[in-house]
């Protein structure tokens, strides 16, 4: 290119020169695909939650199988995912100008990188809003748990145990009854027993079936009656935590599976997709029936 110079001298730009100062990522363009595979995640993973298509709750959808929710979920998660960064790793490899591009094979590999960096930063962003949400979501957490203290501050003391509705059942009489001390006392052995597997003596139990009969008027066989009759609800209720517990932890070692497979498939899908964007760039490939001028 040839640049203004005084008369009779020619100056000719240095193509070496231009090419080093020249980047050859098109930041533009891939930001432009970085939007694009966002949004369309974002939508289509909303209207999978709307539908029940989510990993927090299999049971959303009465009558249906959460086996096969959770089937659904996944498959719809890799869909969403694959597909949302292939359509922005081929606007990428459709948008990004060629610079000193020797031959096709470098053409395509430079498209593909492109298409890769739309993946890496969607991730990068999409991680950031998760966590975003999981700070919003401690935080509302812990805005009810110092509503929790304060309200529990105020009241009476002595603060409200797990057990204390089972402990109640224990008392309960057609009469009313003064049994502070022995609902307190029977607080702490169920307290001491949840502290191993939850069950309880011989002795303790049979002290507790005692006590309830003073202070219930029932009969010493009704009132060990009553005492099994708690102690096999808080054995219920344990296992059922335990078990929550259970689906809770294997729901989110699946979703971390189905997370880092989606996003390796994902990272191939925008690979793909950017040199094929890239081939229909050189190609001049016109979508004419789908994005023609109304």
């Amino acid at each position: 290119m040839a640049l203004d110079a005084p008369a009779g001298i020619t100056v000719v730009e240095n193509a070496e020169a231009t090419r080093d100062q020249s980047s050859y990522v098109d930041w533009p363009a891939i930001i432009a695909g970085i939007l694009l595979a966002s949004a369309i995640s974002i939508v289509l993973i909303s209207f999978g939650s709307a539908v029940g298509l989510n990993f927090l709750d299999f049971n959303a959808r009465e009558g249906a199988s959460p086996i096969f929710i959770g089937i659904a979920a996944a498959t719809w998660f890799l869909w969403v995912q694959v597909s949302s960064f292939m359509a922005g790793g081929y606007l990428t490899g459709r948008l990004r100008r060629r610079y000193f591009d020797a031959t096709e094979a470098e053409s395509d590999l430079r498209d593909g990188a492109h298409g890769l960096l739309v993946w890496a930063g969607a991730a990068v962003l999409g991680a950031v809003i998760a966590i975003g949400g999981i700070g919003a979501a401690g935080s509302a957490l812990g805005s009810a748990a110092s509503t929790v203290t304060e309200a529990a501050s105020n009241a009476a003391e002595g603060s409200v145990d797990p057990n204390a509705y089972f402990v109640d059942t224990l008392f309960r009489s057609d009469q009313p009854v003064e049994a502070n001390v022995a609902r307190d006392e029977a607080g702490r052995i169920f307290a001491q027993a949840a502290l191993g597997d939850g069950t309880l003596t011989d002795d303790d139990r049979t002290y507790l079936a005692n006590i309830v009969a003073a202070n219930t008027g029932l009969t010493p066989e009704e009132a060990t009656t009553r005492v099994d009759q708690v102690i096999a609800s808080i054995e219920a209720a344990r296992q059922e935590a335990l078990e929550a517990a259970r689906i809770a932890r294997n729901t989110g070692i699946i979703a971390a599976f189905l997370l880092a497979a989606s996003l390796l498939v994902s990272a191939i899908g925008a690979y793909w997709a950017a040199q094929k964007g890239g081939n229909h760039r050189d190609e001049g490939t016109l979508f004419v029936e789908v994005f023609r001028r109304f």
